[in-house]
């Protein structure tokens, strides 16, 4: 599996290339779109011109999701050479409530190529923010540090999601360290050690406690190796009586784990259960149906059980 298209609705809401409409003279109305802002792979402008015509020809005040695209042009840069501007506007943005940073596609960019930086800054900057999605974890080509996080408190973020083919362990503990009551959905795409994905499943605790995010509803744990160990955690985890969405899809889950998670707290109460990519027999496919019949699972993108070599949906 590869990330082959750029979004096209973000926020409940359709997402607009800014600068295909202008040349097309047909911007929308500022609320009526999530905003997408990116170069083209042989663009010779830069990401702060794009941005800064964006800033004078929409009025921002009124927009409330954006879509950060490529901000690099032939090679891949940092998303620290963006961030500042998008940073430095950010009063300029009072509706702003969803964030996307790195909607790039394999074909522009490899997921495990995007190079990160420290996005803490934005918990501070858009306070009213509920919706964030971060994609790519790659340091730069010096080896400076790539995807971070620090513990951050905000009181309105409901949605947040990581995309990468290794999600560093630092980054996985600092959500877990990060106050975030009205958290509704979490999605952390983990990826596997080779591309950094450094984490422990250990570091998965303070999510499965359920005492740290008190509004959370639904939670994806999804794209690792370790896919059977997670369920067996979910399976006994507290915070699953109050989740109605459930996700241990894109790893390298086998009839292991879901024998673990049947044969653990009852799952009958969700209304979702995403476990597509998987490694899973015919025989376990329809124990799992059968055991959960209000359930509606996604068991899309089946692996061959056979395997040894049992891969994630995105790791490279």
């Amino acid at each position: 599996m590869a990330i082959s298209r750029h979004v096209e609705r973000f926020h409940d809401l359709p997402v607009t290339d800014f600068r295909a409409a202008a040349a097309e003279g047909k911007l929308p109305d500022a609320a009526a779109a999530a905003w997408r802002i990116g170069l083209d792979w042989d663009d010779e402008s830069e990401f702060g011109e794009v941005w800064g015509t964006f800033l004078e020809t929409v009025a921002v005040e009124r927009v409330t999701a954006l879509v950060i695209g490529r901000w690099f042009q032939d090679e891949p840069e940092s998303l620290s050479e963006a961030l500042p501007a998008i940073l430095a506007a950010a009063d300029r943005f009072p509706a702003l409530r969803a964030l996307f940073l790195g909607d790039i596609t394999y074909e522009e960019c490899e997921i495990s190529w995007i190079q990160m930086c420290d996005v803490s800054p934005v918990f501070e900057a858009f306070p009213q923010l509920e919706e964030l999605v971060v994609r790519g974890a790659s340091e730069d080509w010096e080896g400076n540090e790539g995807l971070a996080l620090k513990p951050a408190k905000h009181r309105n973020l409901k949605a947040l999601r990581f995309e990468a083919g290794g999600l560093p362990g630092s980054v996985v503990r600092a959500i877990g360290a990060s106050e975030f009551p009205a958290l509704e959905k979490l999605e952390l795409w983990l990826g596997v050690d080779n591309y950094g994905g450094d984490w422990t499943v250990e570091d998965l605790a303070p999510f499965l406690s359920g005492t740290g995010l008190p509004a959370l509803t639904y939670l994806g744990l999804q794209n690792a190796e370790q896919q059977d160990r997670i369920a067996a955690e979910v399976a006994r985890a507290p915070v699953v009586p109050r989740l109605t969405g459930l996700s241990l899809s894109m790893g390298a889950l086998t009839d292991e784990g879901v024998a673990a998670l049947l044969e653990g707290q009852p799952l009958t109460h969700l209304k979702t259960l995403d476990l597509h990519h998987h490694y899973l027999t015919e025989g376990m496919q329809q124990r799992l149906k059968d055991a959960l019949p209000g359930v509606a699972i996604d068991l899309s993108d089946a692996e061959d059980p056979s395997d040894n070599w049992r891969y994630v949906a995105i790791s490279e």
